[in-house]
C-alpha cells in the first residue's frame, strides 16, 4: 500500500474520532443545558404552588388563571420576538399546538385544585409522578426504547403514589387525586413538546399554553364565577373552583400579577427542556421541585411531611433516578 494512502486512511480514522468525540461532548452539554434549565423551571413553579395556595382560600381559581394569563403575554410575546420573531406564531402545526396546550391547561387546573386542599408537600409529590407517565408515553408516542428494568420503575414508583394517597385511611382526601389526574395531563403534554419541538420554538409552545389557559379560565368564570355555585360544597377544592370573582386588594393583585410573570418564565424553561433534550433524561429532575415544597410547606404553614408521604416520595424519586441513570445507556 502506498504510504500516502496508508497515512490518508489514517488522517481519515483520526478526523472521524475526533468527529465522534465531538458529537458525544455536543450531546452531553445538550442534556446538562437542558436539565439546568428544568431545574430553573421547577424552582420558579414552586414559588408560583406557594402564591397560589396562599390565595387560594380567597379568589377563584378562575380569577387567578385569568388575571395570570392576561399579564403572561407580556414576557412570552417578548420571549417570541427574540426566538424567531412574531411570525413564528403562524404555523402549520395548530391543532397540535392547541391540543397540547388544552391538555396543560387541565393539568394546571387540576393540579392548582388539588394544593388548595391537601399540604403543599403531598401535592407536588404526586403531581411528581409525571416522570414516570412521561416513561410510560415515551415508548409508544416517540418510538424512545424502554427496557424491563424502566417499565419496572414505573410500576415501583406508581406504587409510591398509592402510599402518599393513603386509600382507605380516613385521613385520605379525594383531592389528592387529582394531582395524579395533573400528572397524567401533564405527561401527555410534554411529550407531545418532544414531537412537535422540532418545527416550533419553546416560546410558540408556551405563548399558544398561555392563550388556551386566559380563554379557559374566562369561559370558566363565564360558567361559574358569579358565585351561585360557591356554597354548595365545603371541600376547600371545590370552594376554590366555584367562589365568585372579586376585587383583590393591592397586596392580592400583584401575587395575582407575580404569577402571570412566573409562568411565562417557568413554562418556557419547560417547554425549552423538553424540545431539546430527551423526556427519558429531563423528567426526572423535575423531583427538585419536593425539595422546595417540604421548605415553603413547612415555613409558611407548619406542615411537615407524614411518614407515608416521605417513603412514597422515597420509592418515586428512586423510580425516577432509575430511569435517568437506564437512559445514559
Amino acid at each position: 500500500m502506498p504510504q500516502g494512502f496508508e497515512s490518508k486512511m489514517v488522517a481519515s480514522g483520526q478526523s472521524g474520532s475526533s468527529d465522534l468525540a465531538a458529537r458525544d461532548r455536543a450531546a452531553r452539554s445538550r442534556r446538562i443545558a437542558g436539565i439546568l434549565i428544568l431545574s430553573v423551571g421547577a424552582f420558579v413553579f414552586s414559588i408560583q404552588d406557594t402564591l397560589v395556595k396562599w390565595i387560594s382560600g380567597s379568589y377563584p381559581i378562575s380569577q387567578l388563571l385569568a388575571i395570570r394569563s392576561l399579564i403572561g403575554f407580556v414576557p412570552l410575546l417578548i420571549f417570541t420576538h427574540y426566538d424567531g420573531g412574531l411570525r413564528s406564531i403562524r404555523t402549520r402545526r395548530l391543532g397540535a399546538l392547541l391540543l397540547r396546550s388544552l391538555m396543560l391547561f387541565l393539568a394546571y387546573g387540576a393540579y392548582y385544585l388539588a394544593i388548595s386542599a391537601v399540604p403543599l408537600a403531598e401535592a407536588v409529590s404526586l403531581y411528581y409522578s409525571t416522570p414516570l407517565f412521561i416513561v410510560a408515553l415515551s415508548g409508544p408516542l416517540l418510538q424512545e426504547r424502554i427496557g424491563l428494568g424502566r417499565w419496572l420503575s414505573v410500576c415501583f414508583g406508581l406504587i409510591g403514589v398509592i402510599v402518599i394517597c393513603k386509600p382507605g385511611a380516613g385521613v385520605f382526601d379525594p383531592a389528592a387525586l387529582l394531582a395524579v389526574v395533573s400528572a397524567i395531563f401533564y405527561a401527555a403534554a410534554q411529550v407531545m413538546a418532544r414531537m412537535i419541538g422540532p418545527t416550533e420554538s419553546a416560546s410558540v409552545m408556551s405563548l399558544y399554553q398561555n392563550a388556551v389557559n386566559c380563554a379557559g379560565a374566562l369561559l370558566l368564570g363565564l360558567l361559574v364565577g358569579s358565585g351561585l355555585y360557591g356554597e354548595a360544597d365545603h371541600h376547600p377544592a371545590a370552594q376554590f373552583l366555584l367562589r365568585a370573582w372579586m376585587m383583590p386588594n393591592l397586596v392580592d393583585l400583584l401575587i395575582m400579577l407575580s404569577t402571570g410573570i412566573i409562568a411565562a418564565i417557568g413554562s418556557w424553561c419547560l417547554a425549552h427542556a423538553y424540545r431539546t433534550t430527551e423526556a427519558t433524561v429531563v423528567a426526572p429532575f423535575e423531583y427538585t421541585a419536593i425539595v422546595w415544597a417540604v421548605l415553603w410547606g413547612f415555613v409558611f404553614w407548619g406542615e411537615v411531611p407524614g411518614l407515608n408521604t416521605l417513603i412514597g416520595v422515597a420509592m418515586i424519586v428512586v423510580a425516577g433516578f432509575y430511569v435517568l441513570r437506564a437512559a445514559r445507556h
